[in-house]
Parts: structure tokens; sequence; C-alpha cells
């Protein structure tokens, strides 16, 4: 099963809540980390297609540098998302293979639309927000300008898309325990199928 949401939509809080509950989370942001670690094939090809830039000067991916690029410009986005998106794809794969059995396994997906999979997944779970809650919540997070704010909305799929792809929709626009009531009703319907 799988787990979205627009960028700023709570997915992070609902799999936490999901995981305090016993399911096991493969996080693609996580697993995004992870491949383009210093030392790593990701990173290296990165470079190579981006230049130095988008470096620290210890040798670590400057997030914003990249964010900058790729968030300005589609093709060097899917240049990255080309890069990424395979060594994501596997390390997921590695990881649901090693679930005990009857583990619930959610797969945390944040560009699911974007990517085509939703139909890889028996049941996709969408975290919903209205896009001015998004944007407060990103500007106040990564201290981003609107501009900048929504560029990076703009750069995902829409909210109807998403809810599309949806069998399930945890709404978010309210507090961390109106959002833990809607988890438990959401962990019931999980533990059901």
């Amino acid at each position: 099963m799988a787990l979205t949401g627009g960028i700023a939509s709570g997915k992070s809080a609902v799999a936490d809540l999901l995981a305090e509950r016993g399911a096991i989370i493969i996080d693609a942001d996580v697993l995004a980390r992870e491949v383009v670690e210093p030392g790593t094939p990701g990173l290296d090809a990165i470079e190579a297609r981006f230049g130095a830039g988008v470096l620290t000067p210890d040798g670590a991916l400057d997030r914003a540098a990249l964010g900058r690029i790729v968030f300005a410009d589609p093709d060097a986005r899917a240049d990255l998302e080309s890069i990424t998106h395979p060594a994501i794809r596997e390390r997921a794969e590695w990881l649901r293979a090693a679930a005990p059995p009857g583990s619930v396994v959610i797969d945390v997906i944040p560009l699911l639309v974007e990517a085509g999979l939703a139909g890889r997944f028996d049941t996709v779970v969408v975290v919903d927000t209205d896009e001015e809650t998004q944007l407060a919540r990103l500007r106040a997070r990564n201290g981003l300008s609107r501009e900048d704010a929504l560029a990076r909305l703009d750069a995902q799929a829409s909210r109807e898309r998403r809810l599309a792809a949806a069998d399930l929709v945890v709404e978010n626009t309210g507090d961390l325990d109106a959002l833990r009531r809607r988890v438990a009703v959401l962990w019931g319907e999980l533990t059901r199928a």
C-alpha cells in the first residue's frame, strides 16, 4: 500500500502515527537522501549532470542549490528523477522483501501520482489539505518566499489528480489530535483489508 500527498500536507506526520501502530514505513524521502549520500553512485551522477555547484564544501549534496535548479526547470527535474528514482525503487523493493510476513507495509511516496505509480499498489492513501495550508506550512518549515513555495507546489500533481488516485483520504487541516483520530480510523480500515 502507498501513502502520498502534496508537499507539506502532513505525510510524515501520518506515517509516524501509523508507525506507532506497528506499520513498517518505507519512506521515499528517506531513501532519496540515502541514495545521494557522499560516495554513492547517485551523488556522483548528480555532480556529473549538475556540476560541483550542487555540492557543499565537504562534498555532500547541497539540497537548496539543487532545488533552485530543478524547481525552475522541468527538464532538470526529470534528469534528477532519472538518477534517483531507480535507486530509490531498488532500495524500497529490498526493504519490502525484508518485512516479516503479515506486516502492514506502507510506502510513503510523495511523487506517487507524478511518477505514475498508483497502479502498482493495492491501496493508495492520500493525505489531503488545502493549498493555503500547504503554503503556510511550507513557508514556515523551509523559510521560503510565497513565490518559491508556489513553485514547489506547482511542480507537483494537482490536488485533484492526487485525490483521483486515492482509495482512502486522510484530511489534514486541523491539529495533531484531530489527525490522530483520523489515523486511528485509517488504521482500522488498513488492518481489516
